[in-house]
């Protein structure tokens, strides 16, 4: 391939900045306000997800890469919720005000950037709540494009996992990744005793000997060849049976526990993978002691935000089936949450939670303990 000729199908940074990626009625918009001379028209837009559940709740994540895309804009006033905030329906957690043509463009790019984000976040989140203390290691880098390995990774820690997956992350965000060993390296090693005892030699100390043992054996007899092989270092068993094989996972997990049991390997504890979601590790923690979990965070359903004007040259102006007007999302003394208009009385005591977008870089491990903190009140629900 020529040089300068992309290979893959993803967009850039540059091109991001540029608004590369906006919708073409965007840009068809610009085209038209410029003609008219309406491409400086102020306007006050907010970002929120409308839903008629009023129990739905989520993880708002992808803030970073906004604060990016919008630090170099002049003359817009740009306010948002802490990244890592857990908000509900209605409540906006980005607001712009300024020219339109400042930020119009970049619209597709702000969506994207917090929809998918904050869908992994919240995914994560779920399955921090079913599994309580247990172990949560995000496997889903796989299941998505590769380019995006690194928010996903991000999102998915913030979110609540314990680990990642791919090693990227930690290089460029710090987040803790980790790994057990494939199918691939028992079926070129040739059996379940010879991988574990290669891996445990090949291995510093400090990765954890989980090992995986049903590529080629029954489960029960695949745990304990693991476990004889490397009895003193061993940690842990996965199992990542594929799902026409399992029958009733979590008796299967029972069985495994037994001979572990009767074996002297009470300490070897059992992570399961593959399929893996919230109902899954609801079904599976009486038995099980660590989860890794793929689609169910890395494709986890988008959280469905949108951006709308709701204020035209200091004028309310809002679409059909929108709550027009600027807004303000307060917290009141009591620690509840109240969305009112802009020019509606605040309780005394009551403080705004949208502030000034913070474009510092942030350390994600402070991020994802503030969704623990707010998890922790049992407030959300599966």
């Amino acid at each position: 391939m020529s040089e300068g000729v992309k290979r893959f199908n993803s967009a850039t940074d540059k091109e991001i900045m540029a608004a590369e990626v906006a919708d073409s009625y965007f840009h068809r918009t610009m085209e038209v306000l410029r003609y008219k001379g309406l491409e400086d028209t102020p306007v006050h837009a907010e970002v929120a997800y409308k839903t008629s559940d009023p129990d739905a709740w989520f993880v708002v994540a992808g803030m970073d890469e906004v604060a990016t895309l919008l630090e170099n804009l002049e003359g817009v006033e740009v306010r948002a919720v802490p990244e890592g905030e857990i908000c509900r329906p209605h409540e906006p957690v980005l607001t712009l005000s300024g020219p339109y043509g400042a930020f119009a463009e970049h619209e597709t790019a702000i969506l994207g950037f917090l929809c998918q984000a904050s869908g992994i976040a919240t995914g994560a989140a779920r399955c921090r709540i079913a599994a309580g203390e247990k172990p949560v290691v995000s496997f889903g880098a796989r299941r998505m494009h590769p380019a995006i390995a690194p928010m996903i990774e991000r999102a998915a820690y913030l979110g609540g996992c314990d680990l990642v997956a791919v090693d990227l992350a930690t290089k460029r965000l710090g987040v803790p990744a980790t790994g057990t060993l494939p199918h691939a390296l028992t079926l070129v090693v040739g059996s379940t005793a010879e991988a574990s005892k290669a891996f445990d030699e090949a291995m510093p100390p400090e990765v954890p000997r989980t090992i995986l043992i049903d590529t080629f054996d029954d489960e029960k007899f695949g745990a304990l060849l693991a476990a004889n092989a490397i009895p003193d270092s061993i940690e842990s068993i996965r199992i990542d049976t594929p799902g026409n094989r399992r029958g009733d996972f979590r008796d299967l997990m029972r069985e495994v526990r037994w001979e572990l049991d009767r074996h002297g390997y009470e300490h070897v504890k059992i992570f399961a993978s593959g399929g893996i979601d919230v109902e899954y590790i609801l079904h599976l923690n009486p038995v099980c002691d660590a989860y890794g979990v793929g689609g169910a965070i890395a494709d986890a359903p988008m959280v469905d935000y949108s951006l709308d004007i709701v204020e035209v040259d200091g004028e309310d102006r809002s679409k059909r089936g929108k709550r027009g007007g600027r807004k303000r999302l307060v917290e009141l003394p009591d620690g509840t949450r109240r969305i009112l208009p802009s020019n509606a009385p605040v309780p005394e005591g009551s403080h705004d939670i949208l502030a000034p977008l913070d474009t510092s870089t942030k350390d994600v491990s402070e991020l994802r303990e503030r969704v623990l903190e707010q998890l922790g009140r049992g407030e959300f629900a599966l």
